[in-house]
């Protein structure tokens, strides 16, 4: 006998192999290694197995039981669907692949002009949907783990339940939320693909297969006497009559059908984790068949139950409890594990793609509106949004727990099924008519959401809870408020019908109806349309569905915005491969119309396509249509006829609009970017002098045994840079003039040595790790005329930085000095590791830190850069040298005549 603590340790080893499994191919993705195997339509036709959940491992064979061959519609649908509409399916994966889809809520509001509200709507829907099916993975859970325990246990001993199921549950969906979390939101980008989660899965589906085939070849073979004899028992028992009830048989075969398309875990896994068009090829013929192997020894196994079983015993069970009640432990084990397969995979995308919707249609929309900066604002994004959706894998498991305890984790498995395949059903009309009929508009989607959801709730989802739980015994018999046409179960006095079949009928006819009249009497935005002729005709152009006009941001701020988004390397190795692609080399991309639209489809597989528009807009400023996109739209030539002179009033209305919103939004945005600029540089550049004054403050207060000297040296540097402080102050009030060459610069002439001298003083001052310093004194003897404060800061920063970051373990700087043919040019060159290649574009330019190590605000170098462009020089980052080199380079009207004539000299070194 298998001991409950055994089953418990088997649970848990088999939950470790699938960690390792997820992490194994996590890892080989990252390498680039098993392509042939993450790729193959193999993989992709046993993901699309997450249909078959518990419901139909162990609630078909109850189904069967209950209800006869009624049970083939669970099968029957999502096999029409795939065979018979293997070309609407191409679409969908065509309009996922092109617009960068993540979730279903992404896809209904892409095609509906962007819209969030619709996104939030869908969202919504979805997660109360799918609730109570996430309840049913749990019941089959508790359920076989009740078997076992009550087999363990006597029953003498039991005294009722053997275990205590709601803890049992919580402990359930704890388990299955953190494996989601470990391996569901490892990666932000929702278009890498969860490659762990999927091959996780594919072994899942192999598990759960195997185990069913070889419960029913025991049934068959081993208690039921051969092929023969099992079609005999099931030839003389009530599940062999053939009796057919068309309108049920039409509205679960529709159910079914519209789940395969609309659940938001098989939308994930047939859409979002596709990698090629093909792979639909072979899982149009492949999951069928899958699925018939799934249905093939259900009949035997709950005839053969039925006879052997004892009276009472749970239908839904059969799997389980026959090959344990004949001592098969081995076989009832594998039996358990094919049932646990099939609850965890189904929690574990669902949750996964709900997640993804929450966190792009819900959070990420709330957070940017209490951001007043938007994209622009520091803050790491990436962190936020996967915050969120570990967050929202907690609530979707935590509802679907509380479902389980609200109605009690009693009722036939396929009845919950039922109810949630309702609710997901809603998406049907909208989605259809998005892909199909350009006349669908967002209004009318909304409408017909709306009206199918409360149906839906109303007839299917309040009833399951029982009478006087959700809907008192009143309104189920007497109807709301009194109306007896508004009962749950007989709408507008029509009764006699199934319930199901009622609930399916009237939520999506009403839903269809509503959707189609709405949206031939409401008009569709710009925007719509475009979206429309796009998804309609994606197989004629599979492009994005507008496009950007001129930036009034330029590429910094779009890279400010994707490293929040995306992490630094990421963001980094995409503007460089734009930049390559436009041939700038080291220099950040120029933000044409095609690269902000990459930038928006790499984003939208992050935090979603209406967000990534959104937080896009804020910084670009305005959208432009293409004209094959214009020529899609054109071509709806009655269409537009009959709305030709509303579109004419809305296109000079939208005319003027958007020239009053550009105008607004580039001073506005102007008005930001200077403040922050301002705001930042006040910070940075008052702490060098700052720092200065303190420290050798403190050196004259503390230090005993100074000389004279010492004491007049020190003071003499406080007193400069009180001075320096002073100026810099002054010209700080009036910083957002200096990229524009307006700065007054304080020419006056001085010598590089004592520059130098004053740089390397100031910037070793309080270093707990001093830097060696190597100087030619000798050469360093010039006389230059220049603004020498602002020299001594390039200086100072870039001798500070050295100490900073040189990472050997005895960090030296050489500083030579040299006169040349074009002027002066000062090298500083450590013996630390460098910068890599792939950060040298991003060196000067504002806020970019290339180590992130430090405190800083990364302004250093790019006030550096500016600072020299008003010098008439400038400063350069030194390839091919070993360490970190920086070149500073001065004209040659900073020397005077002798140090024009005298030109480079050797000397002694002088050391700091």
């Amino acid at each position: 006998m298998v001991s409950l603590n055994q089953l418990v340790a088997v649970c848990l080893m088999y939950v470790a192999g699938l960690f390792i499994v997820a992490f194994a191919a996590e890892r080989a993705a990252l390498r680039g290694q098993g392509g042939w195997l993450l790729r193959s339509p193999l993989v992709y036709t046993l993901s699309l197995s997450i249909y078959c959940t518990a419901w139909t491992f162990y609630g078909a064979v109850g189904y069967a039981a209950r209800s006869g061959l009624e049970y083939v519609t669970i099968y029957l649908g999502p096999s029409l669907v795939m065979i018979g509409w293997w070309w609407g399916l191409r679409r969908l994966v065509r309009i996922g692949r092109s617009h960068r889809v993540t979730s279903i809520a992404d896809l209904i509001s892409s095609r509906y002009g962007k819209s969030n509200t619709l996104a939030i709507v869908v969202t919504v829907m979805a997660v109360i949907g799918v609730t109570p099916y996430i309840a049913l993975q749990l019941q089959s859970v508790i359920l076989s783990l009740s078997i076992f325990a009550a087999a363990d246990v006597p029953l003498a001993e039991a005294g009722g339940d053997v275990i205590n199921r709601g803890q049992a549950a919580l402990w359930v969906a704890a388990g299955l939320t953190l494996f989601t979390v470990l391996f569901g939101t490892r990666n932000l980008n929702v278009n890498e693909r969860h490659h762990g989660v999927v091959i996780a899965i594919a072994v899942e589906a192999v598990v759960k297969l195997l185990a069913l085939v070889a419960v029913g070849i025991y049934v068959i073979w081993g208690l039921a006497g051969g092929l023969s004899e099992a079609l005999a028992r099931i030839d003389a028992s009530d599940i062999g009559q053939w009796e057919v009830q068309g309108s049920r048989w039409a509205a679960l075969t529709v159910l079914s059908g519209a789940a395969l398309l609309c659940l938001p875990r098989m939308f994930q896994v047939m859409v979002v984790e596709n990698d090629d068009e093909r792979q639909l090829q072979i899982a149009s013929w492949a999951f069928p068949l899958y699925m018939m192997l799934m249905s093939l020894f259900v009949v035997p196994i709950a005839v053969v139950g039925l006879d052997l079983m004892p009276e009472g015993s749970n239908p839904d069970l059969f799997v389980l409890s026959l090959p344990l009640s004949q001592g098969q432990n081995g076989l009832a084990m594998l039996s358990f594990l094919g049932g646990f397969s099939s609850a965890t995979s189904m929690v574990i995308v669902a949750t996964l793609a709900l997640s993804t919707m929450v966190s792009n249609h819900i959070v990420m929309p709330i957070w940017l509106a209490f951001r007043r900066d938007g994209a622009t604002q520091s803050g790491d994004v990436r962190n936020i949004v996967i915050l969120a959706r570990r967050l929202s894998i907690f609530c979707v498991v935590g509802l679907g727990y509380l479902y389980y305890r609200a109605s009690g984790g009693s009722g036939a498995l396929a009845a919950i099924g039922t109810i949630s395949f309702g609710g997901v059903a809603q998406f049907l009309p909208a989605m259809l008519g998005g892909v199909l009929w350009r006349g669908a508009t967002r209004t009318g989607a909304l409408c017909g959401l709306g009206t199918g959801f409360v149906l839906w709730v109303f007839t299917m989802l309040l009833p399951s809870f029982g009478a006087d739980v959700a809907l008192s015994s009143a309104t189920l018999e007497r109807g709301l408020w009194g109306l007896a046409w508004l009962r749950p179960e007989a709408l507008f006095g029509i009764a006699g019908i199934d319930p199901t079949v009622h609930a399916v009928v009237w939520s999506l006819a009403l839903n269809t109806l509503v959707f189609v009249v709405v949206s031939l009497f409401s008009f569709p935005a710009p925007l719509e349309r475009l979206q429309g002729a796009q998804f309609v005709n994606v197989f004629d152009h599979s492009g994005p569905a507008r496009g950007w006009t001129a930036s009034v941001a330029g590429s910094e701020d779009l890279m400010i915005m994707a490293q929040r988004i995306l992490g630094a390397t990421e963001a980094q190795a995409f503007f460089a491969r734009e930049a390559e692609r436009q041939g700038h080399g080291q220099r950040l991309p120029e933000p044409t119309p095609r690269f902000v639209q990459a930038l928006e489809r790499e984003l939208a597989a992050s935090v979603g396509a209406a967000t990534a528009h959104a937080m896009v807009a804020q910084i670009v400023g305005g959208a432009s249509v293409s004209v094959q996109d214009l020529l899609a739209v054109a071509d709806e030539s009655a269409q537009m006829l009959e709305y030709s002179s509303q579109l004419e009033a809305k296109s000079r209305e939208l005319t003027e609009t958007a020239a009053q919103l550009r105008a607004a939004n580039e001073k506005l945005t102007q008005l930001s970017l200077q403040k922050d600029s301002f705001l930042s540089q006040i910070s940075h550049e008052l702490r060098t002098p700052m720092t200065s004054i303190r420290s050798f403050s403190e050196i004259l207060r503390d230090a005993p045994g100074l000389t004279d000297a010492d004491k007049n040296r020190y003071a003499t540097i406080i007193h400069s840079e009180t001075i320096r402080l002073t100026r810099l102050l002054d010209d700080l009030l009036d910083l957002s003039v200096l990229e524009n060459g307006q700065v007054t610069l304080n020419q006056r002439e001085g010598n590089l040595r004592d520059l130098l001298d004053l740089a390397v003083t100031t910037a070793q001052a309080g270093a707990t790790r001093p830097l060696e310093v190597l100087r030619d004194a000798q050469a360093e003897d010039i006389t230059l005329t220049s603004d020498l404060d602002r020299l001594v800061q390039v200086f100072i920063n870039l001798v500070t930085n050295a100490r900073k970051y040189c990472a050997a373990d005895q960090p030296q700087l050489v500083i030579s000095a040299q006169v040349t043919a074009q002027g002066l040019v000062i090298d500083f060159v450590d013996n630390g590791h460098g910068i890599d290649a792939g950060s040298e574009a991003l060196i000067f330019e504002k806020f970019s830190r290339i180590t992130g190590e430090g405190d800083g605000a990364g302004l250093g170098l790019a006030i550096c850069r500016e600072i020299m462009c008003r010098l008439g020089g400038e400063i350069s980052f030194l390839r091919d040298v070993p360490g970190t080199a920086f070149r500073v380079q001065l004209p040659q009207s900073v020397l005077t005549a002798t140090a024009k004539d005298t030109g480079p000299a050797v000397g002694a070194d002088a050391r700091s």
